[in-house]
């Protein structure tokens, strides 16, 4: 009976989950449309409206084009649970591996490995329709499976370890193995950020140090201002495959490093860099990096404990369409609970957005007392305007899937810093 009332709970989140989805990008698309044909009143001196209704377009056809994806998750999700595809693929790997940790290894990995190529389709056109229709593209196939080929390499390298010794614990850990899994958690997220600079982004894009002398002199001046140090300033040739532009700042301790896309170098003055930098270095001051990193452990713990709790239990596996033998696999309630958690907790996402466009509000107000809010702002709007961002977004649609608040509303929050 238990079985049965969690697969009915299962079935009626995933089919709201779906719903929302498709409801929210309805009406994301409807708004936008009702827009099209005027520029916000705070753009109109900035934007043109053929660059108004391009983002309108743009913005129409990405999430057009996101629909196939999400009918393809439910299938995928329905296949791999109630359809039976986790117990076929574990009878296969039966076969070939004795060892449970290399078979929960060989049963995630396969399972991943299905999805992301039943998703290759939708992210090829999204990048040589969409992208290339809009001016956007600059990538070649080649690029794009070459992209794909390092990606799985990496994820092998890097997941195989972890998953390893994840897999280990559950084993020999006991009830408690999920606190000392939530320790391996910590130290691989922050092994990554560390090797992530000089090691992992590297083999996708080239970073050539910062040559403008007068721009870089102002920068340091900025950094010095701040009380900021970095491994140094480099610029990515973002270039080779999008026109779209940005900035940031990565890894911590010695290996933090700021980088610029050479696109938007291209695009902006001095000022409006600088302008741009103030706010990234905004989040650094103001810890938000360290802020999400420790909200995000705190989650994760939360997370492990539920799993443990749940792999405990029979209708847990039966209940989505997993047989249980007399000693339930480690690998298939891991496996299970992270295919079907985005299912539960899709309705928080506003919660996440909410805390992430705080952290935005309060860079943007760092930025305006550091270098110019006014700076800022110009290079705020010509980034929409290059990357052909809605101006217009459904706030619905906003709330749950945008990290940092609309253009008007962030432009509103600005001009309250300082005068235009």
């Amino acid at each position: 009976m238990i079985m049965q009332t969690f697969t009915l709970i299962f079935l009626i989140a995933l089919l709201v989950t779906t719903l929302t989805q498709v409801w929210l990008s309805i009406r994301h698309i409807r708004h936008i449309r009702a827009h099209q044909n005027q520029v916000p009143q705070e753009f109109a001196s900035k934007i043109s409206l053929a660059d108004h209704q391009k983002a309108a377009d743009y913005t129409c056809a990405k999430t057009s084009a996101g629909y196939p994806g999400i009918l393809l998750h439910v299938l995928l999700l329905l296949a791999f649970t109630l359809g039976g595809g986790l117990n076929a693929l574990s009878e296969f790997w039966d076969g070939w591996f004795s060892n449970s940790i290399i078979h929960g290894i060989a049963l995630i990995f396969s399972t991943f490995f299905i999805m992301s190529m039943a998703e290759i389709p939708l992210s090829y056109y999204r990048t040589f329709v969409i992208e290339e229709r809009f001016g956007f593209n600059k990538m070649t196939p080649l690029m794009f499976f070459s992209d794909l080929f390092k990606q799985t390499v990496i994820g092998l390298l890097l997941g195989a370890p972890l998953l390893f010794c994840v897999l280990w614990l559950m084993e020999q850990m006991g009830d408690h193995w999920w606190l000392f899994a939530w320790f391996a958690w910590i130290v691989f997220n922050l092994l990554v950020l560390a090797i992530y600079p000089t090691w992992i982004a590297p083999l996708f894009n080239k970073f050539t140090p910062l040559e403008d002398a007068a721009l870089k002199s102002r920068i340091e001046r900025l950094m010095s201002k701040c009380g900021f140090t970095a491994s140094g300033l480099f610029v990515m040739d973002g270039s080779r495959r999008s026109n779209h532009g940005n900035a940031y700042f990565t890894g911590f301790g010695k290996t933090k490093r700021i980088v610029f896309f050479d696109t938007l170098l291209s695009r902006l003055d001095p000022a409006e860099i600088e302008a741009v930098l103030a706010h990234e270095l905004g989040h650094f001051k103001l810890r938000h990096v360290i802020k999400r990193i420790a909200v995000s452990f705190v989650i994760s713990l939360g997370f492990l404990w539920l799993l443990g709790y749940s792999m405990q239990q029979t209708w847990f596996y039966e209940g989505l369409g997993v047989t249980v033998s007399n000693v339930p696999s480690n690998a298939m309630a891991l496996l299970l609970f992270f295919l079907v958690m985005p299912v539960f907790t899709f309705l928080l996402h506003p919660i996440s957005s909410l805390y992430s466009r705080k952290h935005e509000f309060e860079a943007d107000a760092y930025a305006a007392q550091n270098a110019s809010a006014n700076d800022l702002i110009h290079a705020l709007v010509k980034l929409y305007q290059d990357n052909a961002s809605t101006l217009t977004p459904d706030p619905l649609h906003s709330a749950f899937y945008d990290s940092h608040p609309p253009a008007s509303i962030r432009v509103a929050h600005l001009q309250s810093q300082g005068q235009v």
